[in-house]
C-alpha cells in the first residue's frame, strides 16, 4: 500500500484535497474577524454580522460560479492548481484487450455538473449552517427550561397601542396568526433539534469514510458529493495552467460579442462587464490574501495578549503541614467524622480558621466563647473565627 505524499501524477494528494476543503472555512473566519474589528468603529456593520450566513453564501455563490465557469474548478481548488473532470467509464472492446480492466476517461464538466457543483459547494453548506444555528437555539432553550422552567411572558401575547385617552388592544386575527406562526416555528425547532445530531453525525461519518478511502487509494472520489456528481478532482497540467488566462479572455470576449443594442448601450454594457471582471479578479486575489493576513494578525495579537496578561505558570506549592495537637489540648478521635469535644458524630460541622479542625457548631461555639482558644491546638480564637461548612448539604 502506497500513500501519495509527493507531487507525481495527476491525482492530488490527500493533503492538497484537505487544504482545498478547509480554505472556505478559513476564509469565512477571516472575513468575520475583519468585519467584527471594523464594526467596533462602524456600528452599522453589525447588520452584516447578523446576516453572516447570507452574506457569505452570496459571496461564495459569485466566486464559485465564476471559478467553475472559467477554470472548471471551485474557488479553493483553482488556487491549489486543481481541476474538476467528469468521469466516463469506457470498456475496451478490442479482442486483444478483453482481459484488461475498464479505463476511466476524464472530460470537461457539463453545465449540469457545474450547476450541481454550486449546489454542493454553496447551497448545502448554507442550509447546514442554518440548521446548526437552529439546533443551538433549541439546545439553549432546553437548557434554560431545565434550569428555570417554561416561563412565558404574558405581555408578549398582546399588542398595546396608546393614543390620547384611547387604548387599543389588538387581540384579533393578527394575534391568532402570530400564535400559529410561533407554534409552527417551535415545532420546526424541536424537529431540527431531534434530527440534526443524527444528520450531522451521518454526514461527518460519510465524510470521514470517503477521506479514509481516498487516503488509502481505495477510491478516486474525495467526498460523497463528488461521487454523486461523477466528478473527480485532478491536478492541472502545465499547459492547462498556461491556457487558463487565454481561456478566461476568450470567454469574456464571447460575452462581449453577445451584447445587443445601440453602440452607446453596448459600450456601457462592455464597461460594466469590464468592471465586474476586474472586481472578481481583485476579489479572488484579495480574499486569499485576507485569509493569511487576518489569521496572522489574529495569531499575533492573541499571542502578544496572552504573553502580557497570562502570568508565568509555576507548579502549585505543597500544602502546609497540619497543626500540632497541644499536649494539654483535647486529643483527636480516631474516627474523623466525630467531634473532638462531644465524641459524637458532628452536627452542623464548623471549622476554626486558626487551626482548621472541625467540630459541632454548638460545641465549638460554646467552647470558644468560654475559653477564647482552639480546643485542640490551644491557639487563640474568637467566635469570628468559626466558619460553617456546607459540604454535607
Amino acid at each position: 500500500m502506497l500513500f501519495q505524499v509527493g507531487g507525481q501524477g495527476t491525482r492530488p494528494t490527500f493533503f492538497e484535497m484537505a487544504a482545498a476543503q478547509q480554505l472556505p472555512g478559513s476564509l469565512r473566519a477571516a472575513l468575520t474577524y475583519s468585519v467584527g474589528v471594523l464594526a467596533l468603529r462602524r456600528p452599522f456593520l453589525h447588520k452584516v454580522l447578523d446576516y453572516e450566513d447570507e452574506f457569505f453564501a452570496l459571496l461564495m455563490l459569485v466566486l464559485e460560479s465564476h471559478s467553475l465557469r472559467t477554470t472548471d474548478a471551485s474557488f479553493s481548488e483553482s488556487l491549489y492548481g486543481l481541476r474538476r473532470r467528469a468521469v466516463k467509464i469506457k470498456a475496451q472492446k478490442d479482442v486483444a484487450l478483453l482481459n484488461s480492466r475498464d479505463r476511466l476517461h476524464h472530460s470537461g464538466l457539463e453545465k449540469r455538473q457545474k450547476a450541481l457543483s454550486v449546489v454542493f459547494l454553496v447551497v448545502l453548506p448554507y442550509f447546514k449552517s442554518k440548521l446548526h444555528s437552529i439546533y443551538n437555539k433549541e439546545r439553549e432553550a432546553r437548557l434554560q427550561a431545565s434550569l428555570w422552567g417554561h416561563g412565558e411572558d404574558s405581555l408578549d401575547n398582546l399588542d398595546y397601542v396608546t393614543g390620547g385617552e384611547d387604548v387599543v388592544v389588538s387581540v384579533g386575527t393578527s394575534n391568532a396568526d402570530r400564535s400559529i406562526r410561533t407554534h409552527l416555528m417551535k415545532r420546526i425547532q424541536k424537529i431540527v433539534g431531534a434530527c440534526y445530531p443524527w444528520i450531522h453525525a451521518s454526514c461527518e461519518g460519510l465524510s470521514f469514510a470517503y477521506q479514509l478511502l481516498y487516503l488509502l487509494d481505495a477510491t478516486g472520489f474525495y467526498s460523497l458529493g463528488l461521487q454523486a456528481l461523477n466528478v473527480q478532482v485532478c491536478r492541472a497540467t502545465g499547459q492547462e495552467l498556461m491556457d487558463t488566462s487565454s481561456r478566461i479572455s476568450k470567454i469574456r470576449n464571447q460575452e462581449r460579442e453577445r451584447l445587443r443594442g445601440p453602440p452607446w448601450l453596448k459600450a456601457v454594457q462592455g464597461a460594466l462587464l469590464s468592471c465586474t471582471y476586474t472586481v472578481l479578479d481583485y476579489a479572488q486575489t484579495g480574499l486569499i490574501a485576507a485569509v493569511f493576513f487576518f489569521k496572522m494578525m489574529e495569531w499575533w495579537y492573541q499571542s502578544a495578549e496572552e504573553r502580557m496578561s497570562a502570568p508565568t505558570v509555576y507548579p502549585p506549592p505543597p500544602p502546609p503541614p497540619p497543626p500540632k495537637v497541644a499536649k494539654e489540648g483535647i486529643p483527636l478521635p480516631p474516627d474523623k467524622t466525630l467531634c473532638p469535644l462531644c465524641s459524637q458524630k458532628r452536627a452542623n460541622p464548623s471549622a476554626v480558621t486558626v487551626s482548621g479542625f472541625v467540630f459541632c457548631y454548638a460545641c465549638i461555639f460554646k467552647y470558644v466563647s468560654q475559653y477564647k482558644r482552639c480546643p485542640v491546638t490551644l491557639m487563640p480564637a474568637t467566635v469570628d473565627h468559626i466558619r460553617r461548612l456546607f459540604h454535607d448539604m
